[in-house]
């Protein structure tokens, strides 16, 4: 269920320009979508593993914190693929959206980047 929490985290990436006001609108659309399904589920997310989030965490690597979290139903993957492709444009993403519709989950994406002391990581819980 979609809180006021998430909502300010969606607004403040905007604000931050960490995602554009289109991405974040459509994440605040399938917060509100979520709302509305007793279940919280959707067809594509009931497969054998079980799984229903993307989680993308980048890390500064000198100072070990956090610079951003985006947690996203799995509905919601494409825009959220896109803003971890702003941190990590190297990574091949439409592999990555293979292995999510094939059903993987766990820890799929741990990128470094050493010229900008960033830890890109991606999980499917």
């Amino acid at each position: 269920m979609a809180t006021s929490e998430e909502r300010m985290k969606i607004l403040k990436m905007i604000e931050e320009g960490k995602i554009t006001a289109d991405e974040g609108a459509r994440l605040l659309a399938a917060l509100r979508e979520s709302r509305r399904t007793p279940s919280g589920k959707t067809t594509s997310q009931n497969n054998a593993s079980g799984a229903r989030w993307l989680r993308i965490r980048v890390t500064d690597t000198t100072s070990g914190k956090t610079k951003a979290t985006v947690n996203l139903p799995l509905r919601m993957m494409d825009a959220g693929l896109n803003i971890a492709s702003q941190y990590a444009p190297d990574v091949a993403f439409d592999e990555l959206m293979d292995a999510i519709k094939s059903g993987a989950h766990g820890k799929l994406i741990d990128v470094v980047d050493k010229e900008d002391s960033e830890r890109v990581e991606i999980f499917i819980e």
